[in-house]
C-alpha cells in the first residue's frame, strides 16, 4: 500500500501529495465537500490546516481519506513540464 510522506495545499480544494512510491500526484477534493464530515474543508484556511497522520492527510477534526483513496483518486503530477 502506498501512503502519504509529504502533502501541501494547491489552487483550489487540491492537495499535491508525495507517495512512498515516489510518485507525486495531486488529489481534488471538490467532490466531496458537500458530504457529510467533510464540509468543513470548504473553508480555505481549515483545508490548509492539515497533518500527515497514519499515512493520510488528517484536518484537525479528524476528517481523513484512505490514502488508498488519496492514491487511485488523484492523477499524476507530470514533474518534467
Amino acid at each position: 500500500m502506498n501512503t502519504v510522506i509529504a502533502a501541501k495545499a494547491i489552487e483550489g480544494h487540491r492537495l499535491q501529495l508525495t507517495f512512498s512510491d515516489g510518485s507525486v500526484r495531486v488529489f481534488d477534493a471538490t467532490p466531496y465537500l458537500e458530504k457529510g464530515i467533510f464540509t468543513e474543508l470548504q473553508d480555505p484556511n481549515y483545508f490548509r490546516d492539515f497533518k500527515i497522520a497514519f499515512g493520510t492527510v488528517q484536518w484537525p477534526n479528524e476528517q481523513d481519506f484512505a490514502p488508498e483513496t488519496l492514491y487511485l483518486e488523484s492523477e499524476i503530477l507530470d514533474l518534467k513540464k
